[in-house]
């Protein structure tokens, strides 16, 4: 590959660089923050554009739908358009579509446009990885992916917090007017710092073959994932039909690709061990993390009384270390084992998913709020290791399709996480509501004398047994539930820690300018 021209000038320094590092790190941000942001908004738009709630939550499908189908693609665009360039346009085209997201006067426009969305903004984040690579020397390439790894944790704990609020105080059209500033102030000037720094563009025939599969196979995936809790998972034919579909497309997929001539996916990177455990680690991690914070705020909001606002205060919590943390950690990754540090990253996150599996359900909100400052303790060592593992080796021009790769499957075990981790905690509610309900006898010594009680309050006989069934039997189920899922993320991050002694030092990547 010819030497791309930004090896033939001055990468920026200082200010300059650190300028540089803050556009694309806010714009990373900006696009995860879209993932989650419209999750606890979606009654509210239900409400306005005249939908059920049902109906409402295809506002977030589709954007994952489309995103997960463009993700994958992102090196081949790269090498086709430029890094720079590409990124440019991508970050512009989120930028307007979010404006039209905001302006949609229907659902069905509000619809369109966010599957828009998600398609134009796939390629920022893998991109904005690659960029960040480029623009340091090795030894200094850790604080660069730290910073990186920061947004990746806070945009997923930001976003109900921030869609939260701005539903709650404005309108949920300003989860996305929002865009418009950060997108751009984030192009202008990570195209005035870098002008002149782009990779050399490579033209190769169109993989229509690969391209209509890889459609196919993801976006039926996705659809099954994010709606197969919805629809009663296999009991549904419609789910069962998106399986049988996702699993021959993904199939073909992987033995065209591997023989065609100018494959779409890279999937060659595959055969990299550090490459195959960092990504695969990733999205196994991704899971447990995404698990609990989506179990965590839908007890606190179903049984413990928690609105959404103050749900998402418990758990910003969980960024405070990991936006501190992340930086330090990545500006010293060059000199310690990788490998070590994401063990102890998961260590410590297993230690909080015990601590909390060990609280009573009158636990308060500082008890709950407190005890994330340990997960992002953890997170700051965990997914910086992890992605550091998953380049190591690499030369640039494989970044950007690694980079989207592991974004993909990082997506992946997010939908995954939140699938499994509600439907277990569903399924636990009403095995331990079963196991409770038992001992709800006459013959039950302390039921009787909880029944007297609340009937000396003045209670009926039949308000009080509908209190003992719908808020304490219920409640403590769910909480019992709660509890579970978090042992089994503990459980899973420990699990993950053997894993990651596969991975085979120097952790280092090139960047496309050393590669040229």
């Amino acid at each position: 590959m010819n030497a791309s021209p930004a090896a033939a000038l001055p990468l920026p320094q200082g200010v300059m660089r650190l300028g540089a590092t803050f556009a694309l790190a806010m714009a990373s941000f900006m696009n995860i923050l879209d993932l989650t942001v419209t999750n606890v908004s979606v009654p509210a738009i239900s409400g306005s554009l005249g939908v059920s709630p049902n109906q409402g939550t295809w506002v977030i499908t589709s954007y994952a739908v489309s995103e997960a189908i463009m993700l994958p693609l992102s090196g081949w665009l790269a090498l086709r358009f430029g890094q720079l360039r590409l990124f440019l346009g991508a970050t512009l085209l989120f930028t307007l579509v979010s404006l039209l997201c905001a302006l949609s006067p229907s659902f069905e426009v509000l619809l369109g446009m966010r599957a828009l969305q998600g398609a134009v903004g796939a390629s920022m984040v893998p991109l904005a990885q690659a960029i960040l690579l480029s623009l340091y020397p090795p030894a200094k390439r850790g604080f660069a992916l730290g910073i990186f790894a920061m947004t990746t944790v806070a945009a997923p704990i930001a976003g109900p917090l921030a869609g939260g609020w701005l539903t709650g105080h404005l309108s949920w059209r300003w989860i996305f007017l929002i865009n418009l500033p950060i997108g751009l102030i984030c192009a202008a000037l990570v195209g005035t710092l870098l002008a002149g720094c782009e990779t050399a563009r490579v033209k190769k025939p169109v993989d229509k073959v690969g391209l209509a599969l890889l459609i196919t196979g993801i976006g039926a995936l996705q659809i099954l994932l994010d709606k197969g809790k919805e629809l009663d998972w296999f009991g549904s034919s419609f789910i069962v039909t998106l399986a049988c579909i996702s699993a021959v497309a993904l199939i073909t997929l992987v033995a065209w690709e591997l023989t065609a001539e100018h494959p779409v996916i890279d999937l060659r990177l595959f055969g990299r061990r550090n490459f195959t455990v960092g990504v695969v680690s990733l999205a196994l991690v991704s899971v447990a993390f995404f698990g609990v914070n989506i179990v965590t705020p839908l007890w606190l909001q179903t049984q413990m009384g928690y609105t959404s606002e103050w749900a998402g205060r418990t758990m910003a919590f969980g960024g405070i270390l990991a936006v501190m943390m992340g930086p330090v950690v990545g500006a010293n990754i060059h000199r310690l084992d990788a490998r070590a540090v994401a063990s102890f990253g998961l260590v410590v996150f297993a230690g909080f998913a015990m601590l909390n599996a060990g609280f009573s359900p009158d636990v308060d909100f500082w008890a709950l709020a407190l005890s994330r400052l340990l997960m992002g303790l953890g997170l700051s060592c965990l997914f910086l290791p992890l992605l550091t593992i998953n380049l190591s080796g690499l030369s640039g021009e494989q970044v950007a399709s690694a980079s989207g790769l592991a974004s993909f499957f990082r997506n992946l075990g997010s939908s995954f996480g939140t699938s499994i981790m509600t439907t277990l905690w569903a399924d636990r509610t009403d095995q331990f509501y079963a196991q409770l309900v038992e001992h709800i006898t006459p013959s039950n010594s302390a039921f009787n004398a909880y029944l007297a009680q609340l009937q000396q309050l003045g209670m009926s006989y039949r308000a009080a047994l509908i209190y003992i069934d719908r808020d304490v039997v219920g409640a403590q189920a769910s909480f019992l539930a709660t509890q579970s899922v978090m042992r089994s993320s503990a459980l899973m991050a420990l699990a993950l820690i053997p894993m990651l002694w596969l991975a085979r030092g120097p952790f280092t990547a090139k960047s496309h300018c050393e590669s040229a």
